[in-house]
């Protein structure tokens, strides 16, 4: 099971993984309502190195990309279920925009993005590229989508 740290506590443990020799791979997203294709994204980007780093989007983040209503589950709910998921090394919590200041500060090898994005269209990538990080689409196709759950639950009646 993974580790839920505070940014400086990632800072140090991804000291010590590197000093080690260990690759670092980073993934990150809003995870509401975690799904199948949250899971193959996570397994995927662990296959990309030795330890997994997972950033976690902020509840008001959250509210801003997605919208009213959002998220369904608290920050402190999808910490805890991400962390659970297997080859997940490390989790952490950020507010940011964009994952662009955590890839500076932490500069994993590999930073990877679903295949709703390709290379050329991850917004991070010049900051990774500066670096000397990579860039990978891992997980499956996106046909898995909270958005799409949860339209399916609001159309569920008691009656059934």
């Amino acid at each position: 099971m993974g580790r839920v740290l505070s940014e400086p506590e990632l800072i140090e443990a991804i000291s010590r993984e590197r000093a080690d020799g260990c690759t670092i791979a980073f993934a990150n997203g809003c995870f509401d309502l975690l799904h199948v294709g949250h899971v193959r994204y996570l397994q995927g980007s662990a296959a990309e190195a030795d330890r997994l780093i997972v950033a976690v989007n902020d509840d008001r983040s959250v509210a801003a990309l997605k919208g009213a209503g959002r998220p369904i589950l608290a920050a402190a709910d999808r910490l805890e279920l991400v962390s659970a998921v297997r080859g997940v090394d490390y989790v952490v919590l950020f507010g940011d925009a964009t994952v662009e200041r955590l890839l500076t500060l932490l500069e994993p090898d590999v930073h990877c993005k679903g295949t709703d994005y390709a290379v050329d269209t991850v917004p991070e990538r010049g900051a990774v590229a500066a670096y000397g990080g990579r860039t990978a689409i891992v997980g499956d196709a996106k046909t898995h989508a909270t958005r799409e759950l949860l339209t399916r639950i609001a159309g569920l009646t008691t009656d059934n």
